[in-house]
């Protein structure tokens, strides 16, 4: 046993790494104590207990709901109605950003927003093009629903979203002028990937997606019979009468499909080098995502060098945010956080394309690690320390790593942990600027 009731394991207990793994990954980081109780646990447990969602989450009762009202359309320039109106926009804006990282910080089991997240960069849609609050909350409760449950549930739900739909230009989608925004990006991003359809395709599935309007303040969509190709054609070889609902029930009960989702789920979880092990994709046969993510989670345990993931900006803000007891919302001058990330490239809500954000070492340059510095030095003036509070050498550097869910600092970040003269809040923004911290090896 070590000095003050701390191992002197860090180098030595297996389940460190995976469990590190389990929780940076499939979380979004340990809360204080955390991280020691699932070592006390073992990898099963902590996989049992990280990877079952639960019936219910003491830490989200915490988070107060947001109204999003329906703001109707923009009033005209230069009106005092404008100014008032683009006021309750950039109020709704910031609110929607805070109230799902209140979500991602104050959950106790963090699996399924860690899933709603995965999902968002999966289905990206962006507030930069939508604009209103209102559909952008209704298509992140959409994900949250889905998120660990029927892929194909949330294909049906997502070829409808408003905010989707709207950011695609599906609105404007009609028989005498098919647009394939939708169409090409339902095929290549989001069920399929590139390759496994023709420009035939894209145009025969834009057909069968006419008929559809958007009230984007309303966050609803009708449709329009008179609008709408009824007529039959061919999709990826199978002929017939199409609509949103039937195309995706083919497009999802494809191999490729199932290939694709897998893949990209191995990919943004795991490793961005190595490649998927052959026995996931049979988990995602009746496309249910939580046994294929808790088949890639019996992976952690790997000892392959690639096995390693840099944080993204959010994910990276939202540990440190877990781990310092800070709720994002109520933080003082709230919105130095959204500026914060924005500076490090990752907003909520605001992917820069369709495609989604960039992974892995693409957050990794000095730029990054400026932003993270002030960020932190920000944040650290607003923080619970009390998990490392007079404790220094030894003692300090098996605290911190148990505190942020570290397998094993490296001798250059220990040297730095145990060098003198450093106040404890500057050892620990050095800490959760380390590499080791923002990779999860």
């Amino acid at each position: 046993m070590g000095i003050g009731g701390y191992r002197h394991d860090v180098a030595t207990n297996p389940d460190r790494l995976p469990i590190s793994r389990l929780i940076n990954r499939f979380g979004f980081g340990p809360k204080p104590g955390e991280f020691k109780s699932l070592l006390a646990l073992g990898l099963a447990g902590a996989q049992a207990k990280l990877l079952t969602p639960p019936a219910s989450d003491a830490g989200l009762s915490k988070v107060v709901e947001p109204d999003f009202p329906d703001r109707g359309k923009f009033p005209t320039p230069g009106t005092p109605e404008r100014v008032a109106f683009e006021q309750n926009q950039r109020s709704d804006r910031l609110n929607l950003e805070l109230w799902w990282l209140d979500r991602m910080v104050l959950a106790d089991h963090a699996l399924t927003e860690r899933f709603t997240w995965f999902w968002h960069g999966h289905w990206a849609t962006s507030l930069g093009k939508v604009e209103y609050g209102r559909p952008m909350k209704i298509q992140n409760e959409t994900l949250r629903k889905n998120a660990l449950g029927s892929f194909s549930d949330m294909a049906q739900a997502m070829v409808i979203d408003p905010a989707l739909m709207y950011w695609l230009d599906a609105g404007s989608n009609v028989k005498q002028a098919p647009n394939e925004n939708l169409a090409r990006e339902l095929m290549e991003l989001f069920t399929l990937g590139v390759g496994h359809y023709t420009e035939d395709d894209v145009k025969a599935v834009a057909r069968g997606l006419t008929g559809f309007s958007v009230d984007r303040s309303a966050a609803t969509y009708t449709f329009n019979q008179n609008k709408h190709d009824d007529s039959s054609f061919a999709i990826l070889g199978t002929t017939g009468s199409w609509n949103a609902q039937s195309i995706v029930s083919l497009l999802v009960a494809r191999d490729d499909n199932r290939k694709f989702i897998t893949d990209r789920l191995w990919f943004r979880l795991m490793s961005t080098t190595t490649t998927k092990p052959a026995d996931i994709e049979s988990t995602f046969n009746n496309r249910q995502i939580l046994p294929a993510v808790q088949k890639i989670a019996s992976y952690v345990s790997s000892a392959d060098p690639g096995i390693s993931q840099a944080r993204s900006p959010v994910e990276w803000f939202v540990a440190v945010c877990r781990a310092l007891k800070i709720t994002p919302s109520t933080a003082q001058n709230r919105a130095q956080i959204t500026n914060y990330l924005d500076k490090l490239g990752q907003v909520p809500f605001n992917p820069p394309n369709v495609g989604g954000w960039p992974f892995d070492e693409a957050w990794l340059n000095i730029a990054s690690t400026q932003y993270r510095i002030g960020f932190l030095t920000y944040l650290l003036g607003q923080a619970d320390l009390s998990p490392i509070a007079g404790l220094s050498g030894l003692q300090m550097e098996e605290a911190l790593a148990d505190w942020l869910g570290i397998s094993e600092f490296s001798t250059r970040t220990k040297a730095v942990i145990r060098s003198s003269g450093l106040t404890t809040a500057q050892i620990v923004a050095m800490a959760m600027c380390s590499p080791e911290y923002v990779v999860n090896g």
